[in-house]
Parts: structure tokens; sequence; C-alpha cells
């Protein structure tokens, strides 16, 4: 799927290129999580009337995000990365192979991975045993038939299992994988955990990580919209995306409890909603002096992400001041990622 993509303003004029010729705007992929708040700060950023260029922000999901972030340095690549997740060290090799050269990681704030279904829905409460049960591929290492919730969990519903969520490319997928049926494997397979510590780890992921592909689970594609007009289709069914959808759809929506927890702004600011999970940026530091204004788009963004700021209006979970402050000292010292915290 091509994404979306958004030009936030059709003024054009010279820019310097990373590789010394004309012209072009800040670029950015990745993420349709983190789509939304990027979107914000570009239209701010050409709103400022310094006679910026309008960044174009596509939303292609962070793997697909990463791969092109990663083919190369110069005008043809993007500048930035939108990130639901963190950097694999797989990527940076990759990025690294191909003369990208030092890359700033930069967390703008935190989300929640949340489960939702339609305010008419069944008033869905689930814990992370159930939710792996219910969509794990092999779930204790064999295939899995279940196919009502009760099927997962007497005191459940004996409804469809229907979930709609992201492709394999975006990293809410990843996330959700790590955050969610990795606890619930471990809650439900005892065995899970010495696969894990060494046992055989590609046993363990494929009994806890991988999702399933036979129906229950259904891919919407990386534009989080289509899940949220699943869910007002079919009220039975529940939707994973990013806690910024939920909270634009408050009107239609709900959160599904995990563990008696429901996704609140309050509960995953303080990590105690279980998919609780930070965003990032990654920035190409060879592009930060090549693309005028990159600089600028970037200590805008770091005004915005304040507790008051804009973008917790559009559904980001501010990051505390710690957090916020090493970020800061992150582009205005232009820190280069460590790869040795990569994993």
């Amino acid at each position: 799927m091509l994404g979306r993509l958004t030009l936030v303003a059709v003024t054009a004029f010279a820019l310097a290129s990373c590789d010394g010729s004309s012209v072009r705007e800040i670029r950015v992929v990745g993420s349709s999580t983190v789509f939304p708040f990027t979107t914000a700060v570009a239209e701010a950023f050409v709103n400022q009337g310094k006679g910026h260029k309008a960044p174009v922000i596509q939303s292609t999901g962070t793997g697909a995000g990463f791969k092109r972030f990663c083919e190369g340095v110069g005008a043809q690549f993007p500048d930035v990365v939108d990130a639901s997740r963190a950097m694999k060290r797989s990527e940076y090799d990759n990025c690294r192979k191909n003369g990208v050269g030092e890359i700033l990681e930069i967390q703008i704030g935190t989300d929640g991975i949340a489960l939702a279904e339609s305010n008419n829905g069944p008033k869905m409460a689930l814990t992370e045993k159930d939710i792996y049960l219910a969509l794990a591929a092999n779930p204790m290492g064999k295939p899995n038939t279940a196919k009502t919730w009760k099927d997962v969990n007497p005191a459940l519903p004996a409804i469809p299992i229907t979930v709609y969520g992201p492709p394999s490319t975006s990293g809410t997928r990843d996330a959700f994988a790590e955050l969610i049926l990795q606890p619930g494997c471990l809650a439900a397979w005892p065995e899970a955990r010495a696969l894990k510590e060494g046992g055989d780890p590609a046993r363990f992921d494929a009994a806890c990580l991988r999702l399933r592909d036979d129906g229950p689970y259904v891919d919407k594609g990386e534009n989080d919209n289509l899940i949220v007009q699943g869910l007002a289709q079919n009220p039975n069914a529940l939707g994973i995306f990013g806690y910024s959808y939920l909270e634009e759809n408050h009107d239609r929506l709900h959160g599904v409890k995990i563990n008696g927890i429901e996704p609140t702004y309050e509960t995953i600011a303080t990590t105690r909603y279980p998919g609780s999970r930070p965003l990032y940026l990654y920035v190409k530091k060879r592009h930060l002096k090549a693309v005028p204004g990159l600089k600028d788009f970037l200590n805008l963004y770091t005004e915005l992400w304040d507790p008051k700021g804009e973008l917790v209006k559009h559904g980001l979970i501010a990051a505390p001041a710690t957090v916020r402050n090493k970020s800061w000292d992150i582009i205005q010292n232009e820190v280069a990622l460590d790869p040795a915290q990569l994993h």
C-alpha cells in the first residue's frame, strides 16, 4: 500500500540539497502513529511565515520507513523517519552499509497501543493471556483453532474473534507483539521463558510473537482510519492502533481494558497501561546542515511536545521532563545514536 501523503503547503523555492544540487523540501517517512504529530509540526513550521518550504510527510509504516531512510544519503533520500518503535540493529547496519552516516535518535513522547471497540460493542475486558490465546498463530506451540472469545476464556462472550490491526511493516504491530503478545505467552506457557532465554529463540518467536493469518486478525494496512471505520461497521470487532486515534474518535469508540487498566492519558504516561511505548524521530546528521530548515523543524518539535503544547491536543502523551531535556540536548548538540544500544 502506497500510504498517505500530505503536502502542508505549496510554496516553492530553492533549497540546497545534500549532494550540492538544487532543491527540495524536508522529507519524512514512517509510522502512521507518529504521522499526525509530525504533520501538525509541519503545518506550524510553514505557518511561522519565515518562507519555509512545506515538508512532505508520508505514512509508510515504521519498517518501510526505515528501509527507505537507510537506502542512502543525499537529496533523493528521506531526512527523517517517524518511528513507533526503536530502530533495530539490523536496520542501523543497513544504513551504515549504504553510507548514511551518523543518526540522531529523538524520543518525541509516549503512546499507548490501544485496543478499542465501538461504543455499541460488547464492553470487552481482556488480559494479555486472553489476547495471546486469541491472536497468536501458534499459542503454546500449536496451531490456533479458537473461533470465539469464549474459546480462549469461558468468562468471555461467545462472539467471533475479529481484530482489525496494522500490517507487518508497522511499528505498532511490532510493539503489539512485544508488549502484549509476549507477556501473554509467558503467562500462558511457562516453557516459553526458557525458550526466550536461549533455549530456542526461533521457536519462541513462532509461538509467542507471530500473529495468526487465518482470519481472526484482519490486516487493515497503514491507514488507521480504516480500522476506525471497520469498528463502526462491525460493533463486535476490536481494533489495534495508537492512542491518538482513540482520542480523536472518543465519540464513537472506547478503550478496552487490559489487565483491568483502561488506556487513558494518565495510565499511558505512567506506563501502567500494558501497551505503553516511546515514539521516535530518527534524523540523518549529514542532512542537518545540508537541508535548510531541518534543524529549525526539529527545534519547533521540541516546543510543541511540552505537556501543555499543541501535540498533546493531537493525542501525544508528553514524555517526562528528563526525556524531553535529553531529546532537546540531542538536537542542539547533534548527539549521534550509539548503535551498541540497539537490539
